[in-house]
């Protein structure tokens, strides 16, 4: 399928989709921009050998692509006042994905949201202040949503990135 006729990336149905496949020199300016999105064409061009107007048609086609979404600050859980984190499964009724997944997308503290198959059907990332604020987010908030039936949670002790991403 074509990206004009297919789902914009990150959108329901745009999942397993690409726009096409990546050369090497593509994947190396993903590498660098994922280690840091605010670095120059100039620099860029510089760190995987090209010119910069090849860095700077290549990092637009990614864009328009929708292989790049955006770019952003990493910001660090804890020190940001953000301590206590909790991976929260859900089991909906059957046909209210979009429906859970719009009111999610409003609860203060959900990071980050997946629809999966497997023994539950959502899976949600929560960043809280401490663990009263995470008891109420998922007591309160998420089991009050219409079409959820259940939760599970499991508090996060430790996490890191792997360096095994293609990207790193």
């Amino acid at each position: 399928m074509s990206q004009e006729t297919g789902s914009a990336a990150g959108t329901a149905g745009g999942t397993g989709r690409s726009a096409g496949p990546l050369d090497e020199v593509d994947r190396r300016i993903l590498r660098e921009l994922v280690r840091d999105g605010r670095l120059s064409i100039r620099t860029l061009a510089e760190r995987v050998h090209v010119s910069r107007t090849n860095a700077y048609a290549r990092v637009e086609r990614l864009v328009r692509d929708g292989v790049v979404t955006g770019f952003r600050a990493r910001v660090a859980p804890e020190p940001a006042g953000l301590g206590t984190s909790a991976y929260i499964a859900l089991t909906i009724e059957q046909n209210t994905w979009r429906e859970v997944s719009e009111e999610l997308a409003r609860v203060r503290y959900v990071e980050h949201v997946a629809l999966l198959s497997g023994e539950h059907d959502v899976l949600a990332l929560v960043r809280a202040p401490d663990n009263a604020t995470l008891r109420d987010v998922v007591l309160e908030r998420v089991q009050s949503i219409a079409g959820v039936l259940s939760t599970r949670s499991w508090l996060v002790f430790e996490e890191f990135d792997g360096t095994q991403s293609p990207w790193q």
